[in-house]
């Protein structure tokens, strides 16, 4: 994916080309830089196998930093992908006000290392709310099932090495 420092889609272009050449099964674009949507359009344009996001990157990106996401912008960020023709959302719904209470009395050696279980934690941790994704799953299942998309349920606390996995 693009990034603030990369924002052009030509290099997004040219992986895919290799994708398609060596007949990858699906692709995931995790652009965070320059104009996201335009970005995500041009890939589904072009390519024959199926697209996967993680939508809160986009949501935080356009918030400018994920303490100022609303429940509201990540669903809304959730619904444009799709309707774009997403085929695939990671979506870290496991990420919890209880398991953000279990990582601040057992903190990790690595930390959280999975960037949407970061953004996620970084919001529960600033409004002392529950994650919308979770909260609201029903929500995101109906979003799914407007436009045919699949969840792709994120391991947002996977371990980041050996002692962060007991």
């Amino acid at each position: 994916g693009t990034s603030p420092a990369y924002p052009e889609i030509t290099q997004e272009l040219e992986k895919l080309v290799v994708c398609v050449e060596l007949h990858a099964d699906a692709i995931m674009d995790l652009s965070t830089g320059g104009d996201v949507d335009q970005i995500r359009k041009q890939i589904i344009a072009r390519a024959p196998m199926p697209l996967g996001t993680v939508p809160i990157y986009q949501a935080a990106v356009e918030a400018g930093n994920s303490q100022d996401i609303t429940p509201d912008q990540m669903f809304e960020v959730i619904e444009r992908q799709a309707l774009d023709g997403v085929d695939f959302m990671t979506v870290h719904c496991g990420i919890t006000r209880r398991s953000i209470e279990v990582l601040q009395k057992n903190p990790r050696v690595m930390g959280i290392v999975s960037r949407g279980g970061a953004l996620l934690a970084a919001w529960i941790k600033h409004h002392q709310k529950e994650n919308p994704l979770y909260d609201q799953y029903d929500r995101l299942l109906d979003i799914a099932k407007k436009y045919d998309g699949t969840i792709s349920l994120g391991d947002g606390l996977r371990p980041g090495c050996l002692e962060d996995a007991t």
